[in-house]
């Protein structure tokens, strides 16, 4: 799930084993299950093999799409846009951005939000997907601030708005990370 979540991240071995509190023989063989099946690709960085999903696989959307409606990703999204007001940014921060089910979900986002909606919204999203959320949320001008610090964390984009004087549409924003550029 974690590679799957946001396919820019890399992961390696011990890294996982780690993470998941499970043998190295363990992850070793679902990494070359997913591996053989063309799911993952792998490069050797020192003395590491880092693993990586592989964009590419015509499978990839559907398993990326399977992800994120077990993680609740999509009710998030979908409750998001359509109730909040004048939502222009969300992201993802920190482990759910780097793809780590902690079960909090951090989500940062940008607009002039209604915030008693808002609240409705986290605690009855919270119980369908049996996961705390917690909300960052800021004005354009206060995002333009904090963009530096943020910068820093890991992120990823999850919608934005295409237009927002509203001529064009809003959509998701696909499967970017990054550390190093924020909006």
């Amino acid at each position: 799930m974690r590679l799957f979540l946001n396919p820019a991240s890399r992961t390696y071995l011990r890294e996982l084993a780690q993470e998941f509190d499970a043998s190295p023989a363990h992850v070793r063989s679902e990494l070359q299950q997913l591996s053989k099946a063309g799911l993952l690709t792998s490069a050797k960085s020192g003395r590491q093999i880092q693993y990586q999903a592989d964009l590419s696989h015509p499978l990839f959307p559907e398993v990326q799409s399977m992800v994120r409606k077990a993680l609740g990703m999509d009710r998030i999204l979908d409750s998001v846009v359509e109730r909040l007001g004048q939502l222009e940014l969300a992201f993802l921060l920190d482990d759910y951005a780097d793809g780590k089910d902690t079960g909090i979900v951090d989500l940062g986002l940008v607009g002039g939000i209604d915030h008693n909606n808002l609240s409705d919204l986290v605690d009855k999203t919270e119980k369908y997907i049996g996961r705390k959320i917690r909300t960052l949320v800021m004005t354009r001008k206060e995002y333009d601030k904090l963009r530096p610090a943020l910068a820093v964390r890991p992120h990823l984009f999850i919608w934005e708005a295409q237009g927002i004087d509203g001529k064009q549409p809003a959509k998701p924003c696909g499967t970017r990370r990054t550390r190093e550029t924020i909006r």
